[in-house]
């Protein structure tokens, strides 16, 4: 069959094995030349091919409900609902989601960018169609990465008292975006190295040889569930929750695939399909990868794996300058740890994990139980820094609020990914933890313009000792040169700079507050430009100073407004008497869809291009007064 010619998952019902081998391989052959153009996921979705083919062969979708953990390894499953043609335009403006989206397709029930969801979402559908009285399969796929996640255990618990027709396909390729960590991922190493775990897995492939697949399939699914009680028992997984087991199976064979996914559609009751994957299957650079580098991609050329986007030079990406100072730090204080959920490459702390392997820890897919590790460090002496994607920071708010605010322990924590970060859309852009944080007693919260004010808040947050201390930084690259020396900034102080004797006042803060200034200077704007550099205490002292100015004052963010900077600009005059009127520019209560930088800033009216009409047009008024 013609891979162009499927409209609709029934189309490969008709398909021979052969068929659907062949399949298979044009499928990961369109991903790796379609991906090398737009970017995405890649790795996970080589993995998952045969299984998401199988998957459709014998279930009936969108009948049934298929929840990828997580969405991003869907990009198959999209192929074969009818969306081939749109992947010249994947995670661009308008064009299809990086992950599984509600609103482009009936064939996507759940949403879902962060892990460990599936089970929670697939149990509630369960339940949904009970009281209904309806009929239909609910399968999460759910990877050992995303398993090990606390969200995902608690899942389990109910599921495996509840008892609802449910199959869960376990995933397993032993990597969630790098390489798995942890005493879970040891148990399952365990269980694939055991002799026992050898013997069953040839035993359950005899049995799927055979024409008759009824009781000899069954006995070896009650010895296989067996042997992970035994092998495992210590990780109260499977067996111990009350769940049926039936495998391993492997991953890539189509045929023993459909077998045993037509046994679990008869069984009665929750079951995982323990399924073996090799994440980036078929295409040697990322089969070979350990660090996460083949997870997400840029455009690259497929033929030499070496990727299009380069660093301008005397370039560091922010997450490398942030990492770079605390490894430099660290080298002097002996009590600095550093701490991923998970993240270890994305967040660029492979080098200090290589340098102080003691000091070093990797948490997993985690971030809850990483923050309150990290406020335990804290409150045993240590000085953690945790780096967090600032989407995935959403889930450790309790945390931070209760277990590092409340007791003022000193944990630093770099909030990496913040405001809009492009393709990955509404679940990844980074524009809430300002609005988050601030109203939280005793957090400091800062954001640097430049990679020398970066070196010198992380070395400001590890001097004080007395308060939680969260510096956010965006994703992509700043010109860099490593400070010789490192300056002190005091928490709450803001700076500013004039392009002339000012007529108007604009507070911003990050990249943007020199962007603001080098393009005032070249329309010969005469501004105030104020780096707001800390949202949480904020300068009010200047704040009283400006607004006695009695000029024109606009505050741009590119973050939401609803408890962002202008938020407490607004509140502070409001309360304190000042009558000035403030002109806000941000992101407006809706989210973000996905989409190129620069294309969503000029979409949400947040690009340099409106800030500078606003300001010529509030200039032009201003001068008529």
């Amino acid at each position: 069959m013609n891979l162009y010619d499927i409209k609709e998952p029934c189309d490969i019902k008709s398909c021979s094995f052969e068929e659907l081998n062949e399949l298979a391989g044009d499928i990961r052959e369109f991903l790796i030349q379609s991906i090398s153009k737009t970017g995405g996921h890649l790795s996970s979705n080589l993995g998952i091919v045969e299984l998401t083919l199988a998957l459709h062969y014998v279930f009936d979708s969108p009948k049934d409900k298929f929840i990828f953990d997580v969405g991003h390894q869907s990009y198959v499953h999209k192929m074969l609902t009818g969306r081939l043609k749109d992947f010249s335009n994947l995670r661009q403006y308008k064009g299809i989601a990086g992950f599984q989206k509600r609103g482009e397709s009936v064939h996507d029930p759940w949403e879902a960018g962060h892990s460990s969801t599936s089970l929670s979402a697939a149990l509630g559908m369960a339940v949904a169609r009970d009281l209904d009285g309806s009929h239909f399969h609910i399968l999460p796929i759910i990877g050992d990465g995303a398993l090990s996640g606390g969200m995902a255990m608690e899942a389990l618990n109910q599921i495996g008292s509840e008892q609802r027709n449910m199959i869960i396909i376990f995933n397993d390729n032993n990597m969630s975006i790098s390489k798995n960590v942890g005493a879970m991922d040891e148990a399952f190493t365990r269980l694939r190295t055991s002799r026992s775990y050898t013997h069953l897995k040839d035993d359950l492939k005899h049995s799927l040889s055979t024409t008759r697949l009824g009781s000899n399939v069954l006995d070896t699914m009650k010895r296989v569930k067996n042997a992970v009680k035994d092998n495992i028992v210590d990780t109260s997984i499977f067996g111990e929750f009350n769940i049926d087991y039936l495998g391993p199976v492997d991953g890539h064979n189509i045929k023993n695939l459909v077998k045993v996914l037509k046994i679990a559609k008869q069984h009665e009751g929750p079951i995982v399909l323990h399924v073996i994957t090799q994440k980036g299957k078929g295409y040697s650079f990322a089969e070979h990868d350990e660090e996460g580098a083949w997870h997400g991609v840029s455009q690259f050329d497929p033929k030499t794996g070496q990727s299009l986007a380069k660093n301008p030079p005397q370039h560091k990406s922010w997450s490398e300058v942030i990492s770079a100072t605390v490894l430099d730090l660290a080298h002097d204080n002996q009590d600095i740890v550093a701490i991923t959920p998970a993240m270890k490459s994305g967040s660029k702390l492979q080098k200090f994990f290589e340098t102080y392997p003691q000091r070093s820890f990797d948490c997993g897919i985690a971030e809850e139980h990483a923050m309150t590790f990290a406020a335990g460090l804290a409150a045993a002496g240590k000085r953690p820094f945790i780096s967090v994607y600032s989407s995935f920071l959403q889930r450790a708010y309790d945390q931070i609020h209760h277990d590092v605010a409340r007791m003022k322990l000193p944990v630093v924590i770099g909030i990496d990914r913040c405001g809009l970060v492009g393709e990955d859309g509404e679940t990844h852009h980074g524009v809430f933890d300002i609005a988050m944080l601030r109203p939280i007693p005793n957090m400091i919260l800062a954001q640097p313009k430049d990679s020398e004010e970066a070196q010198n808040l992380i070395y400001s947050a590890f001097q004080q000792n007395q308060y939680p201390y969260a510096i956010r930084y965006p994703r992509g690259s700043v010109p860099y040169k490593k400070l010789s020396a490192y300056s002190y900034i005091e928490a709450g102080t803001w700076s500013y700079q004039d392009t002339g004797e000012p007529q108007l006042i604009v507070i911003s803060y990050g990249s943007d507050v020199d962007k603001i200034v080098q393009k005032a200077e070249a329309n010969q704007l005469s501004l105030r430009v104020v780096n707001a550099r800390f949202f949480k205490p904020f300068d009010t002292e200047m704040l009283e100073e400006l607004c006695a100015m009695q000029l024109p004052i606009i505050v741009y963010e590119s973050d939401v407004q609803i408890g962002g900077l202008s938020s407490a600009i607004v509140e502070y005059a409001n309360d304190h008497g000042l009558k000035n009127t403030f002109v806000r520019i941000g992101l407006r209560d809706h989210f973000v869809e996905h989409g190129s930088i620069p294309k969503l800033r000029k979409v949400e009216q947040v690009d340099l291009g409106t800030l500078f009409q606003v300001i010529k047009d509030m200039l032009k008024e201003h001068s008529c007064e």
